[in-house]
């Protein structure tokens, strides 16, 4: 396996933050336990299955990236393939006799340890001059080797069991080649496969978990220039907008990386990113769950008891790390975690002297809630104004169906930025109608949820 230059893999590390969030992806789902029905199917991205059981099943044993490059006279390509390998671990409690058999469940005074598949980072790295890329370009297979592993278990100095580590053959291919693309442009197309060619046959009733040993999981591709740039797949420049269209990526998708501006280095997933992706920075940590928020997460874990802490522990280090981080946040950190506004920052952004909003309604003098009209059926509505409520399906909330034919009085008249008018309700006979006012809740419809009434 090639070593990529130091300068090489520096360029990598920053990108690795992303690419290894990719990687763990779904890696172990919370309550983070082995024994979880959401554990029991894994790795939904990126697995490349041996072909022999691809064929039987929706899943793919090859992925394929297209992009276009400028690379400058004389410069090289590095290539990382990083994907997970799922080592089988066994648990073995000992016998009096010195020897083991093998438990679904192994209890210690720290953990609880069960049955799991280890994901194992395998890396693949080349580093190629561009010209070798031309023709028929560089055709590179690897193997890795099968393996197996012990680990005795010991509590109070006592030999209490051990753990029974299993990694199988897996080989795979990594073809790269160039093709010119006509025009003024020192452009090429850049096309990367990566297959899976284990010739593991599964059983003729195989199933998934039996097939992940031999596969590539959360499979993917950092592509990086020493010397030149990679163009954007998403917004490339008027003059590549044809030759990018007619590249053919299959189970995986390429967007530049390495902070805004970069061009040097692309990631290409097998989860769609757009460009410059970041991990947000109030994220405290790896968490791994691919279906739940920051915030609730940690919350639900720490709230998780003892004994279900214990058994997250023994299934596997970073479940674990995940209850420490849990138990160890600190008020400020769980608190950044409830949410943040990025965009608008950006639009305000102060050009020179003080800071302004965008947009000022407060300030605005062609707005006032309490005094703008809005005409419905022919009508002047405003704040007073008694209407019937008919919210419809096409865009309310489930819960304002239940106020279709209740009577409403107008709060206020308000106008968004897209020109939208939505009218700030407060229904009759809700008993908390006064103290939803004072501290201005209200509902909210458009004028074509609500009816005029005759005036009292």
């Amino acid at each position: 396996m090639t070593t990529l230059p130091a300068e090489v893999d520096a360029r990598f590390a920053v990108a690795r933050q992303i690419a290894d969030a990719v990687l763990f992806e779904g890696y172990v789902l919370y309550p983070y336990r082995a024994s979880a029905a959401k554990n029991r199917l894994r790795w939904q991205f990126g697995v490349l299955v041996p072909p022999g059981y691809g064929q039987d099943s929706a899943e793919h044993s090859g992925q394929r990236t297209e992009c276009v490059m400028e690379p400058k006279r004389g410069a090289a390509l590095a290539v990382q393939l990083r994907f997970l390998r799922a080592q089988q671990r066994t648990v073995q409690r000992a016998l009096p006799d010195g020897r083991f058999e093998t438990v679904p469940e192994l209890e210690l005074a720290d953990r609880v340890l069960q049955p799991w598949h280890e994901g194992i980072e395998e890396r693949i790295e080349l580093l190629v001059p561009i010209e070798q890329l031309a023709e028929e370009g560089v055709l590179h297979p690897f193997r890795l080797a099968a393996g197996e592993e012990q680990e005795p278990l010991h509590e109070d100095g006592a030999l209490v069991g051990r753990l029974l580590r299993r990694r199988e053959q897996l080989d795979g291919v990594l073809r790269l080649r160039t093709e010119e693309i006509p025009g003024p442009y020192r452009a090429v197309r850049l096309t990367a496969e990566v297959a899976n060619t284990s010739p593991w046959l599964p059983p003729a009733d195989g199933r998934r978990e039996e097939a992940l040993p031999y596969s590539l999981v959360s499979a993917h591709l950092l592509l990086g220039l020493d010397r030149g740039a990679f163009l954007s797949a998403t917004d490339p420049p008027q003059w590549a907008r044809a030759a990018v269209a007619e590249c053919r990526n299959e189970h995986t998708w390429p967007v530049l990386v390495g902070g805004a501006g970069r061009e040097d280095v692309v990631l290409s997933s097998p989860i769609i990113l757009e460009d410059h992706p970041q991990v947000a920075p109030e994220s405290p940590g790896a968490l791994y769950d691919a279906t739940e928020i920051d915030e609730i997460l940690a919350l639900r874990t720490a709230a998780l008891t003892d004994r279900e802490k214990r058994e997250a522990r023994g299934t596997d280090e970073r479940a674990g790390a995940v209850i420490d981080l849990a138990d160890s946040m600190p008020p400020e950190v769980l608190e950044r975690l409830h949410g943040a506004v990025r965009a608008l920052r950006e639009v305000t952004a102060p050009t020179a002297g003080p800071e302004q909003p965008w947009w000022d309604p407060g300030n605005d003098s062609e707005v006032d809630p309490d005094r703008d009209q809005v005409v419905v059926d022919g009508r002047s509505v405003g704040a007073g104004s008694r209407v019937l409520l008919k919210p419809g399906r096409r865009r309310t909330d489930a819960q304002d169906l239940f106020l279709h034919g209740r009577t409403a009085l107008v709060e206020a008249v308000l106008h968004d930025v897209d020109g939208s008018v939505h009218l700030a309700v407060t229904v009759e006979g809700d008993p908390g109608a006064d103290l939803w006012r004072a501290q201005g809740r209200f509902r909210y419809f458009q004028p074509d949820e609500v009816a005029p009434l005759e005036e009292s």
